[in-house]
């Protein structure tokens, strides 16, 4: 059914919760894998590197945040690669997904309200409209 899965995170209580579903739906299917991607911002990569003191210690603040959603998969014994992405989020997630043939993405959602999503825009609406499999979306 679902072997091959993308996770999107940002190291947010939303991210553990949708990671939290993609270990669910793992633990299913057996022999599933889950690609973990995670987009620095280019326009918060700017202020990240100005308030660490060096390559490593923005790598190791990163890395930080998937700490969490590592746990979830070792004490799981889910198969799970990460990968650490730059660009804008929604586009270089369906980048990401549609090079690939994922059979699902999944991805948690800040809940924003209607009039901040106008505003603001929505990374799980842009995948949602883009991606080209399923997408779980997890609040």
């Amino acid at each position: 059914m679902y072997k091959s899965i993308l996770l999107a995170v940002d190291g947010s209580n939303h991210s553990i919760r949708a990671t939290q579903e993609a270990v669910n739906i793992a633990t299913l299917v057996n022999g599933s894998k889950v690609d973990v991607i995670m987009v620095a911002d280019y326009s918060k990569t700017k202020s990240e590197v100005l308030h660490s003191s060096g390559k490593e210690d923005l790598e190791l603040t990163r890395r930080k945040r998937l700490f969490p959603i590592e746990e979830l998969f070792k004490t799981n014994n889910i198969n799970y690669e990460i990968h650490i992405l730059h660009g804008e989020p929604g586009p270089t997630i369906v980048e990401y997904a549609n090079k690939r043939s994922f059979d699902l993405v999944i991805i948690g959602s800040r809940g924003l309200n209607s009039f901040q999503e106008m505003v603001l825009g929505s990374v799980s609406h842009k995948v949602v409209k883009r991606v080209n499999c399923p997408v779980l979306v997890v609040k």
